[in-house]
């Protein structure tokens, strides 16, 4: 494998959890949900931070970024809070409690997106290939598996 390819297999995961995604009952929004989780991923990294500073981080703009964080906070995954040393300045962390709509997401599997993506309705490939990208999520995103 090379750089091109990884690069490529990146996309097509990132494709495939897009579709594995829930979206019922969320209604129309302005932002995609790979923008909303390029935020929380940021977000994860850098707590205690602001819209422009997540926007200078991601290469996002800046209203793409507040539109996301407006989503997030709909659904209860992050709080704002006016920052006492200046009160100019907006903080956004996430919120202390898991909301049901992260619970919804983090428990909805991928089987149906990665069969669809694979070709197949066989349920063992299925799980032979979750299994497969648990085990490289558990080499190179420490800590993936056991979040709660």
């Amino acid at each position: 494998m090379n750089g091109v390819e990884l690069f490529l297999l990146g996309r097509t995961l990132m494709k495939i959890g897009e579709e594995a995604m829930p979206t019922e009952g969320i209604g129309e929004h302005s932002t995609s949900v790979r923008t909303v989780l390029i935020v929380v991923s940021d977000l994860r990294g850098h707590p205690d931070t602001t819209v422009g500073e997540i926007a200078a981080r991601t290469g996002l703009p800046q209203s793409a970024v507040s539109a996301a964080i407006a989503r997030l906070r709909s659904v209860g995954a992050v709080i704002a809070e006016t920052d006492p040393a200046d009160r100019r300045r907006t903080i956004i962390r996430e919120a202390p409690a898991v909301s049901e709509r992260v619970t919804q997401v983090r428990d909805t599997p991928i089987d149906a997106a990665l069969g669809a993506a694979l070709g197949t309705d066989d349920p063992g490939r299925v799980a032979e290939t979750v299994a497969v990208l648990e085990e490289l999520a558990a080499r190179l995103i420490p800590g993936i598996m056991h979040r709660t």
